[in-house]
C-alpha cells in the first residue's frame, strides 16, 4: 500500500510470473483484501493473469490450492460496488468457460467460491450467460441442484438459475427435463431481485402452449406468486401480477390454488390502485376467477364496494369486471343476487361518461335473461335507459336500445317501452340485432344440413 500503484501492479505481476507458490498465494490474498480500494485500471490488467491461474490444471496442488486462490480474488473484485464492467471483462477472458470445467469436480470451499463467482458473472455478463447455455453450464448447474443440500449453496445455483430462466433456451430444457419445480422454488426464495426473474420466467413458460400451465398450477406456483404480489415492490408486484394473469386463463375452474393463497383481495388492490397497466391486469384476472360460485361472490362484493365508495378510476376498472361477468352464466346470477344492480343504477344516472358506458354495457348483457330483466325493472334502470336513447352519447344510445329491445320483446314489459318505436335509434338496434339473429339461425341451419350431407355422402362412400 505504500507503493503507487502502478508499481504496486507491476510486482504483482512479477510474482505471478515468477514467483514461488507461497508468494503467489500472498500476492493474491493481498489484491482480494484491497480490490475494493484498487483503481479499475489496475485490477484490469490482473483479470488475465488470475483467468489464466484458474484455466491451468496445475497437478497434485495441495489444498489451499492456487485455482482457488485466484477464484476467490477475481470473486472479490468482481463484487466491487462499481464491478459490472471488470465482470463482464472477466467473462471475455474466458473465465467462465473455466468454472463451467471446474465446478463438477469442486468441493467444499473451492465449489462455493466458484458458485459465487459464476452468480456474479450471469448477473452481470450477457456473454456468461450465453456461454453457459451453451457450453454445457446448464447441465452442470442442474446437477448440482439435484444433488446438494446445503442451503447456502442451494440459494445462489437457484439464484443462478433464476437468470437463466430468461434464456429460452432455458426454459425450453426445464420443460424437457421435467424439472419446471425448481423454477418454482426459485421464486420462492433468494433476494427479490432473484425472486422477479425466477417470476418473469414463469410467465414466459405460462406461454408455451401445451400443459405447461397446469403443471406450473400442480407445483405450487401460484401461492409462492402471490407471495410476491403481497411483498414484493411495485415493479415485482406487476410481474407477479402478470404471472398469475397468464396461469389464470388456464383455471379450468380450479380457482383454489388462487382462493386459498388469497390472491382474490390482492387483485381487487391492484383494481384500485395507481397504476393503469395493473388494473387493466386486475380486471383481466378477477375476470377469469369468477368462474366459480363462490369466488363470483367474494369478487362482485368487492365491486359493489367500490362502486359505492371507490374514486372515479376504480369505478371504471369495476364496471369493466362487471361487464365481463354480466355474460358469464355463473356471475349473473350473484350480481343480480348481490344487490349491484341498484348501485349500478344510480351511476347509469349520474356516473360519469366512462362509467355510465360502462354501466350501460352491463345492462344491455343483463337484459337477455328474464329474472335480470325483473331485477333491472324493480331498480328503475328502464326509465333512464328510456332517457338515455334521446340524450345519450352514440355508445349510451346503443347499448341503452339494446337492453331497450329486450325489454320490448317480453310481454310484461312492453307496454313500457312500446314508444321507443318512435326512436330512431331504437329502430336501428331493432334492426340489426335481427338481422344478427337471423344470420346466426340460417348459419345453424346451413351447418346442420352440411354435416348431415356430409354424413351421407360417407354412408353411400362405405357402401
Amino acid at each position: 500500500m505504500d507503493l503507487g500503484w502502478e508499481e504496486a501492479l507491476r510486482k504483482f505481476q512479477n510474482v505471478m510470473v515468477l514467483g514461488t507458490k507461497p508468494l503467489k498465494m500472498e500476492a493474491m490474498d493481498k489484491l482480494s483484501r484491497f480490490s475494493e480500494h484498487v483503481p479499475k485500471h489496475v485490477l484490469s490488467p490482473a483479470i488475465p493473469i488470475l483467468t489464466e491461474i484458474l484455466a491451468k490444471s496445475i497437478p497434485n496442488d495441495p489444498s489451499p490450492s492456487l485455482q482457488e486462490a485466484a477464484a476467490y480474488c477475481l470473486m472479490c473484485i468482481s463484487c466491487r460496488g462499481d464491478g459490472v464492467a471488470l465482470a463482464i471483462e472477466m467473462g471475455t477472458h474466458g473465465v467462465t468457460h473455466s468454472l463451467i470445467r471446474l465446478l463438477p469436480h469442486s468441493k467444499g470451499t473451492m465449489q462455493e467460491v466458484l458458485i459465487k463467482l459464476l452468480l456474479v458473472l450471469v448477473n452481470f455478463s450477457n456473454e456468461s450467460r450465453i456461454t453457459v447455455c451453451s457450453g454445457g453450464g446448464f447441465r452442470v448447474i442442474m446437477n448440482l441442484l439435484n444433488s446438494h443440500n446445503n442451503d447456502n449453496i442451494r440459494l445462489y445455483l437457484l439464484e443462478i438459475l433464476s437468470m437463466l430462466g430468461l434464456q429460452k433456451y432455458v426454459r425450453n430444457e426445464l420443460m424437457r427435463l421435467g424439472a419446471l419445480h425448481l423454477i418454482v422454488e426459485a421464486a420462492g426464495t433468494g433476494s427479490m431481485i432473484s425472486r422477479e426473474r425466477a417470476c418473469q420466467s414463469i410467465e414466459l413458460l405460462g406461454g408455451v402452449p401445451g400443459e405447461t400451465e397446469h403443471e406450473l398450477l400442480e407445483l405450487g406456483a401460484v401461492p409462492v406468486l402471490v407471495q410476491l404480489l403481497r411483498d414484493g415492490d411495485k415493479i415485482t408486484k406487476l410481474i407477479a401480477a402478470k404471472s398469475l394473469r397468464r396461469l389464470s386463463v388456464h383455471v379450468d375452474g380450479n380457482t383454489r390454488p388462487f382462493t386459498q393463497a388469497g390472491a382474490i383481495p390482492l387483485f381487487v388492490e391492484l383494481l384500485q390502485g395507481p397504476d393503469p397497466y395493473g388494473k387493466g391486469i386486475a380486471e383481466d384476472v378477477l375476470s377469469e376467477l369468477a368462474v366459480r360460485e363462490h369466488c363470483a361472490i367474494e369478487i362482485v362484493g368487492h365491486l359493489v364496494r367500490i362502486l359505492r365508495e371507490g374514486d372515479h378510476e376504480s369505478k371504471v376498472s369495476a364496471t369493466n369486471v362487471m361487464w365481463d361477468l354480466s355474460g358469464c352464466r355463473i356471475s349473473s346470477p350473484v350480481i343480480r343476487d348481490s344487490g349491484a344492480i341498484p348501485v349500478l343504477v344510480v351511476l347509469l344516472r349520474s356516473g360519469t361518461e366512462t362509467v355510465m358506458e360502462n354501466v350501460s354495457r352491463v345492462f344491455a348483457e343483463l337484459s337477455y335473461d328474464g329474472a335480470d330483466r325483473l331485477a333491472l325493472a324493480k331498480a328503475g334502470a328502464i326509465p333512464i335507459l328510456m332517457v338515455l336513447l334521446h340524450q345519450g352519447n352514440e355508445e349510451l344510445r346503443d347499448n341503452a336500445a339494446e337492453a331497450i329491445f329486450n325489454f320490448y320483446e317480453d310481454p310484461l314489459y312492453h307496454h313500457r317501452v312500446s314508444h321507443a318505436i318512435y326512436v330512431p335509434s331504437f329502430r336501428y338496434i331493432r334492426d340489426r340485432l335481427i338481422r344478427t339473429r337471423t344470420s346466426n339461425g340460417h348459419m345453424t341451419s346451413s351447418s346442420r344440413r352440411m354435416s348431415v350431407e356430409h354424413l351421407i355422402g360417407n354412408l353411400q362412400d362405405f357402401l
